[in-house]
Parts: C-alpha cells; sequence; structure tokens
C-alpha cells in the first residue's frame, strides 16, 4: 500500500448562510462589508445554519451579529460554494446568500470575529471585495438594478 493511499481523504459539508445589505443614500446604493485577516480581507458578511433554522433566519442572524445591521430579505441572489481545509481535512461549503433592505441599527462590528464593518458605495464595494465569487454577487445586485428592478 502506497502513503498516498494512507492518507486521509476525509471531507466534510458544511452549510452557512448572509448577505448584501444594502440601503439608499442620497440615490446612491450602499452596501455593507465586513474585513477579516486583521482587516486584510473585504467580503460579505455571513455564517452557519444552525441546526433547524432556515437559511434565510440564519443570513439575518449573521449579518446582525457581524455588521449590528438589521434588514429584511428582499430575495435569494445566489449559492456559492467552494473547498478550503480544516486541519487534515477539506471542507465542501456552501453559502446562501440573500439581497436585504436596511431598516435599523449603527455599523458595530463583532469583535470576536469581525476586524471591521462599514458601508460602501457599491461601486466601491465591487473594487474591494476580496473572494471572486462574492464580487459577482454584487455585480447581480448590480444588474438588478440596471434593470430597474425595484429594490
Amino acid at each position: 500500500m502506497s502513503a498516498r493511499s494512507n492518507r486521509s481523504t476525509a471531507h466534510r459539508t458544511a452549510y452557512s448562510a448572509g448577505g448584501v445589505i444594502f440601503r439608499v443614500v442620497e440615490r446612491q446604493v450602499e452596501v455593507a462589508l465586513i474585513a477579516t485577516d486583521r482587516g486584510g480581507r473585504w467580503g460579505l458578511p455571513k455564517g452557519h445554519v444552525n441546526r433547524g433554522e432556515t437559511a434565510e433566519a440564519a443570513a439575518l442572524r449573521e449579518v446582525a451579529e457581524e455588521t449590528g445591521l438589521e434588514g429584511a430579505i428582499v430575495r435569494h441572489l445566489a449559492t456559492i460554494e467552494y473547498w478550503f481545509r480544516a486541519g487534515s481535512s477539506r471542507v465542501h461549503k456552501y453559502v446562501d446568500l440573500f439581497l436585504m433592505r436596511y431598516q435599523r441599527g449603527d455599523v458595530r462590528p463583532q469583535e470576536a470575529e469581525v476586524d471591521d464593518a462599514r458601508w460602501f458605495p457599491l461601486a466601491e464595494a465591487l473594487q474591494r471585495v476580496s473572494f471572486e465569487r462574492e464580487r459577482d454577487v454584487l455585480v447581480q445586485v448590480q444588474s438588478l438594478l440596471d434593470q430597474g428592478v425595484d429594490l
């Protein structure tokens, strides 16, 4: 038996939810992003879906926990997936992302998990976000706006 066949090929599946929370300020759409990795990575707020929790409920909870902002779901935007390593196993992660209309709250980054949270004009958020799949979701939001879809 080769050394390669003795290696663990264990993998697991993880489910998260989050979203693009937006507001309109002086006719300009702004979205909230979070920073992690000591402020080196900007992305959409998201987190684990608890057992018995819907993706929508998890998305609202995670956005509120990570940013301090409360919103209402407008629509499902996308399910993104990717692989990453956690110790010796590989994780296949699925993330449901929702468009959310801001309702209330002040930006307050979650101290335990988030380095910063801020509102950005959508065009700036498209440039700042670190992950291509999340950028694609922001492009989708921009496309909805360009089509005149009522958000």
